[in-house]
């Protein structure tokens, strides 16, 4: 396969972008990114004519994939025809949030801001402008955005930032805690629980392959903070909107946060981020209230166009429908592949949700209870090997991921996510023959 002008961009790019990427992730393919010139349904192609079926998806917030609906991209074309932005109010960002708070189970009113670690910075000023406190937990290997918060390793006991420039004394209001360990989160609250804001957690772990939470956890945290006085946040920036539908991963889980964060698809493809939750807690951003909470391109009245008739498409069409049956089709097949060629490696994801871990272990292959990706349940044959926390994923064979297997994808002309630890996702676009090139192309790579 040729792909000479990739190679070429890149050298280009490196002279002046710093890594010669905009974002860090973009840079982590093997020996050099691929730059896209164009997509197609469940497709890109590159900007040496090479075709891929396309399994990043932006990232996650292209749930149609790569052709926009009709009746949205009507919306987009006429909202950028009356106007880039006015800095003012429009109809469609408040028509947009009353459908958001129609449908998502734990959201009376809504902020939008202009990504999701804007959204993420927010809530945790929210947090803690309404306890009054300033400990934010968080779980070891989630990820909430750049953000100097939750850009934090270590443990409860020792933590410290992950990032040059990030004072330690922003680390040590910050509690890193292990993913689906209760004793763990008791633990926190009882050393530190008149000083907790709120917990800050995805309600599946999405950026470092995708962990499902145990039975009863996401309980645990809801009983915790109540108990305490401190606020429940739930990050739904990969979630929302793809997980348990449009009532996201809060209506499969059925757990009522305090506040939620959205970005990616509430946006529909385009630059977004969201705010949600309980009307007793929004209305403390300024105007209503005294935290403080701008933006200049917040509420964009394209964005909002985008993301409401995305929304409403989703609503009146089979998108869920489909995009979850190709996830089921994508990791049962999977589950078959491993099984017979690497049982030590775990299939994982949910909805329109998929990866192959390259975990390490003994263990004989996924039993019946995980057929459709690990649920971190006790009764399935591979439990005691599955990542329990996204953490856990750091032990797998990285290095084999991006060296060898995911360089054998791409020139089989299937792109997966640029390393071992961010999800692959299922958009509208994506047809059962994607499935099925996929899946050969898996069996041959692995």
């Amino acid at each position: 396969m040729n792909r000479d002008a990739s190679r070429s961009l890149y050298d280009r790019a490196l002279s002046v972008l710093p890594g010669g990427v905009n974002s860090s992730v973009r840079a982590a393919p093997q020996p050099y990114p691929t730059f896209v010139e164009r997509g197609e349904a469940g497709h890109v192609v590159d900007a040496d004519g090479n075709r891929y079926v396309d399994w990043v998806q932006g990232l996650g917030p292209l749930l149609f994939g790569h052709d926009t609906p009709k009746p949205v991209q009507a919306a987009i074309h006429s909202h950028a025809a009356a106007g880039p932005m006015y800095g003012m109010p429009s109809e469609v960002e408040v028509e947009h949030a009353e459908f958001v708070c129609r449908h998502v189970p734990g959201v009376e009113m809504l902020r939008f801001v202009n990504s999701g670690t804007e959204a993420t910075v927010s809530a945790c000023r929210l947090a803690r402008a309404v306890t009054g406190r300033d400990k934010i937990v968080v779980m070891r290997g989630g990820y909430h955005g750049a953000q100097e918060t939750t850009l934090v390793e270590g443990d409860r006991d020792d933590p410290e930032p992950s990032s040059p420039g990030i004072p330690a004394a922003f680390a040590a209001e910050t509690i890193p805690i292990q993913f689906n360990d209760e004793a763990a989160a008791r633990a926190a609250f009882r050393e530190h629980g008149e000083d907790i804001a709120a917990v800050l957690v995805e309600p599946i772990q999405a950026n470092m392959g995708i962990v499902h939470p145990a039975e009863g956890y996401h309980e645990t945290l809801r009983e915790l903070t109540v108990d305490h006085g401190a606020l429940l946040i739930f990050d739904e920036v990969i979630t929302g909107f793809r997980v348990g539908g449009l009532q996201c991963a809060q209506g499969r889980f059925g757990v009522d946060p305090d506040l939620t964060t959205f970005g990616k698809i509430i946006g529909g493809g385009f630059p977004v981020g969201a705010v949600g939750g309980k009307t007793a807690y929004l209305e403390q951003f300024t105007p209503a209230g005294d935290v403080f909470q701008a933006g200049t391109f917040s509420g964009h009245p394209v964005t909002m166009a985008a993301g409401l008739e995305t929304l409403k498409y989703c609503a009146e069409a089979d998108v869920y429908d489909h995009v979850d049956d190709i996830g089921r089709q994508l990791r049962a097949g999977l589950a078959d592949i491993v099984a017979d060629q690497v049982p030590e490696y775990t299939v994982v994801g949910s909805d329109s949700l998929f990866k192959v871990v390259f975990t390490r272990g003994d263990s004989p292959p996924q039993g019946d209870p995980c057929a459709d990706g690990c649920r971190q349940d006790p009764d399935c044959d591979r439990y005691g090997d599955c990542p329990k926390a996204g953490v856990d994923v750091k032990n797998a064979q990285t290095e084999r991921y991006a060296r060898l297997f995911r360089p054998a994808m791409l020139e089989a002309g299937v792109l997966v996510s640029q390393n071992q630890f961010e999800a692959n996702f299922v958009s509208y676009g994506h047809t059962e023959a994607d499935v099925e090139e996929t899946l050969d192309a898996y069996q041959e790579a692995l």
